[in-house]
C-alpha cells in the first residue's frame, strides 16, 4: 500500500501580539531565508505550545518537528487537548497556510473540512456552492452534477437548496459542507471537529459515511475529535499531538489509553488541609487515584475510581458521619454515600486518625465532568468540616454506545438492570 501523506520535521510558528519582527531588516533577512529555503533564523526564539504557561517569547512553535506518514485507505484520529496543534495541522495539510520549516508531501486531492463555512461563499446558494466546491478540487461541471442528488440527499437541505448559505444556520451549513467533502472524488478527506455542530443523528451519519470513505473506497481519512467514541467507532489509527509535538502514532486501543493518561496529573485531584489542628475534627488529606493508587485526574468509563481520605477525629465526635457526594458540572447531585466513625472505632486502635479508600465502580458513571463534595457532620447539629468542589475528575469518552448520542442528556448512572423477557401467548 502507498503512502498518501508523508511529512516530515514539520514546523509551524506564529507571532504573538504584533506581526513581523519588529524592524523592517530582521523582516527582510526572514524573508530572504524563507527564498532561498532556508530555516527561518528567528526560529530558534520560538517556545513550546503550552497554552497554560505564559512565556518569555513572543514567538509560539504551534507544531514542532512532526514527522509521521499515512497509508493510501486509512482512517486516521488526530487527537490531543485544546492547543496541542491539530487544527494547525489540518490547515497545512489542506495548505490553506504554509508550514516555517519542513515538509509535506501528498499524493492526490485533498477535501477540507476545517470548520463552519469552509470554502463556501455566503452570497451564493447551495446549488451554487457545490459547484464551486467541486470546481477548487479540480472536478468538472459533468462529474459535479453526477453527484449532486447524492450530496443534497445526505446534507437533507433540498427545501433551501436555492437559498443563500449566508441565510443557514450551523448546522445546515456544516451538513452542506460535509456531504459536499465527502461525495466530491478527492482522494484525501480532512474532518475537523466541525461535526460537534451538528445534531446526534447526522454525525452518526456523518461517521458511517466517512467509514464507507475509507473502507468501501479506499480513500483517505484525517478526522479531528475530542469524543473518542466517534474516533474508535472510524479510525484503525491514531495520531496524538502534545503541546504541538507529537507523542505517539500508532493502534487505536494503545493511542486511547495513552491519551488517557496524558497530563492526568492535576491540582485539582489532590487536597492538603493548610491547617491541620490537632484539636479539630476535619479532613487532612483527600486525594483521587486509580486501582495502582497512582494520582489520576481523567479515567475511562469502565476504570475503577479510588479516592484516598485522611481524617482527624477528636473522641467526641464518635457520633460524627462522613459523607462524600458527586456532582455533575450541571450541580445535579448524582449520589451521596455515608459511613459512620463509630462504625470503624471499633475495629482499629483509635488514636484520632482514620483513613479510608473510597471506591467508585467502572461502568457507573457516564462519560462528564464530576466534582466531589466532603462533609464530617453531626446529623441535624453541625459541620465539623465541609469541603465543597475541592476535587474534579472526568470519565473520558473511549468508545461506550454513548457516543452515538452526541450532546443529548443521557442521565448521569448507568445501570445495568435485570431484563427479563417474558413470552406472550
Amino acid at each position: 500500500m502507498s503512502t498518501a501523506i508523508k511529512v516530515e520535521n514539520l514546523s509551524k510558528a506564529y507571532q504573538l501580539g504584533t506581526i513581523g519582527t519588529g524592524t523592517l531588516s530582521r523582516d527582510l533577512e526572514r524573508w530572504i531565508a524563507r527564498v532561498r529555503g532556508k530555516e527561518d533564523p528567528f526560529l530558534t526564539i520560538g517556545e513550546a505550545n503550552d497554552r497554560s504557561v505564559k512565556g518569555t517569547s513572543d514567538v509560539v512553535l504551534s507544531l514542532n518537528d512532526v514527522s509521521f506518514d499515512i497509508e493510501q485507505g486509512d482512517a486516521v484520529g488526530i487527537i490531543g487537548r485544546n492547543g496541542a496543534g491539530k487544527s494547525t495541522l489540518l490547515k497545512l495539510l489542506s495548505r490553506v497556510t504554509s508550514p516555517t520549516s519542513g515538509s509535506i508531501k501528498v499524493k492526490g486531492r485533498i477535501a477540507s473540512l476545517l470548520e463552519v463555512g469552509t470554502g463556501f461563499h455566503p452570497e451564493l446558494t447551495g446549488r451554487e456552492n457545490i459547484f464551486l466546491n467541486g470546481a477548487i478540487l479540480g472536478m468538472r461541471k459533468k462529474e459535479i452534477a453526477r453527484k449532486f442528488d447524492q450530496i443534497v440527499d445526505f446534507a437533507g437541505v433540498e427545501r433551501y437548496i436555492d437559498t443563500p448559505v449566508k441565510r443557514y444556520s450551523s448546522g445546515m451549513y456544516v451538513r452542506l459542507a460535509f456531504a459536499v467533502a465527502a461525495h466530491l472524488e478527492s482522494e484525501i478527506l480532512i474532518v475537523d471537529e466541525v461535526l460537534a455542530v451538528g445534531d446526534a443523528e447526522f454525525q452518526k451519519k456523518c461517521i458511517g459515511k466517512m467509514s464507507d470513505v475509507s473502507k468501501g473506497e479506499g480513500r483517505t481519512v484525517l478526522f479531528v475529535s475530542h469524543n473518542m467514541g466517534s474516533i474508535k467507532a472510524l479510525c484503525s489509527n491514531v495520531v496524538i499531538l502534545q503541546n504541538g509535538s507529537l507523542n505517539f502514532q500508532g493502534d487505536l486501543d494503545t493511542g486511547i489509553k495513552k491519551y488517557v493518561t496524558i497530563n492526568a496529573k492535576s491540582p485539582a485531584s489532590i487536597y492538603h488541609s493548610l491547617k491541620s489542628e490537632s484539636n479539630k475534627s476535619s479532613f487532612t488529606y483527600i486525594k483521587i487515584v486509580d486501582s495502582d493508587r497512582n494520582q489520576r485526574s481523567e479515567f475511562r468509563f469502565d476504570e475503577d475510581i479510588f479516592i484516598e481520605c485522611k481524617l482527624n477525629i477528636l473522641k467526641e465526635h464518635l457520633n460524627a458521619k462522613i459523607s462524600v457526594q458527586v456532582v455533575d458540572k450541571t450541580e445535579r447531585i448524582v449520589f451521596t454515600s455515608e459511613v459512620g466513625v463509630s462504625d470503624y472505632t471499633n475495629k482499629i486502635n483509635f488514636n484520632s486518625n482514620l483513613s479510608f479508600l473510597i471506591n467508585i465502580p467502572s461502568n457507573l458513571l457516564v462519560p462528564n465532568i464530576y466534582r466531589i463534595n466532603f462533609a464530617l457532620h453531626i446529623p441535624n447539629v453541625e459541620f465539623l468540616d465541609l469541603q465543597k468542589d475541592i476535587l474534579e475528575f472526568t470519565i473520558l469518552e473511549t468508545g461506550t454506545d454513548f457516543h452515538m448520542y452526541g450532546n443529548s442528556d443521557y442521565g448521569c448512572v448507568f445501570v445495568n438492570c435485570k431484563w427479563n423477557l417474558e413470552v406472550i401467548n
